[in-house]
């Protein structure tokens, strides 16, 4: 079995608690998701099955699509309700004041990934430093906030959706919008509508998944990369592609335009994998045989 599955992530269970599951549906031990989501955050969560694996960084590398709610006034260590509370102050801040302060996010910016978090320094995640006492320092990312539309303000509380690149860590914007406005702030709740075209709309619930039912939601490979020129080209090519040849064979080399993605099937209509031009020829960019 191989594909694609958009499925929607509950609260109260992890990212690999998902693919654990869709291993022992569908009996498949390659099995991966595209982008963590916390245990108390819910929300799309595409899972990539079998040879679709090797699609996940080009996922994970799409816009994601979050509906967040901030605290204002609390500050906590994980950056989120979950955590213990360091400080509580007054919100002396106005809807206006509040607004400008959170728009202003918006653009290419850096952040700081917050401690509870799984990114690696040295071999350690930073959440298993983070409990067991030790901060590091850590350095600021760049990351791109694409749009932030608030949708309600009833202080301290704000609702507000946010379409942001990937390595975007919403507790941390949440705290940063505090720290602005000089009150702190966490995030209260957290649900990611879209990573790229993968949407909450027509994803499946993990606890609605099962054996008889899985070959109705996974999606063929190639549906990532609608996007692409399609096209069809002679099984003796494709030999040379897939062994790593850039081909310079001018009957292949005109069925190409520079600066297009290619899509690559055979005669048979199989999906072999993504494929440009450059200089030199035609070369396969990466593989799903």
């Amino acid at each position: 079995m191989n594909g694609i599955l958009n499925v929607f992530k509950p609260t109260g269970i992890t990212s690999f608690d998902v693919v654990r599951l869709i291993r022992k549906i569908s009996k498949v031990k390659k099995v991966g998701h595209a982008g963590t989501l916390d245990p108390e955050a819910s929300g799309v969560l595409p899972v990539c099955i079998g040879k679709a694996t090797k699609a996940i960084d080009y996922i994970m590398g799409d816009f994601k699509i979050y509906e967040t709610e901030l605290k204002l006034g609390v500050i906590t260590d994980t950056y989120d309700r979950e955590g213990k509370i360091l400080k509580e102050s007054e919100v002396n801040s106005g809807v206006d004041e509040i607004t400008l302060a959170i728009k202003s996010f918006i653009g290419e910016i850096k952040q700081v990934p917050p401690m509870y978090s799984a990114l690696k320094v040295n071999g350690k995640k930073l959440y298993e430093l983070a409990r067991a006492g030790i901060e590091i320092e850590r350095e600021a990312r760049p990351i791109t906030i694409y749009d932030i539309n608030i949708t309600d303000i009833k202080l301290p509380y704000i609702k507000f959706t946010v379409k942001c690149s990937k390595g975007t860590y919403i507790r941390s914007l949440c705290y940063d919008i505090g720290e602005k406005l000089k009150c702190g702030g966490m995030m209260w709740n957290l649900q990611r509508t879209a990573t790229g075209q993968f949407h909450i709309d027509n994803a499946i619930n993990i606890n609605e998944l099962n054996e008889e039912n899985i070959n109705k939601y996974i999606m063929p490979i190639e549906t990532i990369f609608s996007a692409n020129a399609r096209i069809t080209i002679e099984d003796r090519f494709i030999k040379f592609l897939l062994n790593g040849v850039i081909v310079k064979d001018k009957a292949l080399i005109c069925k190409f335009e520079s600066g297009i993605m290619y899509s690559i099937y055979n005669n048979d209509n199989d999906f072999i994998g993504i494929a440009d031009k450059s200089d030199d020829g035609v070369r396969l960019i990466k593989s799903f045989i």
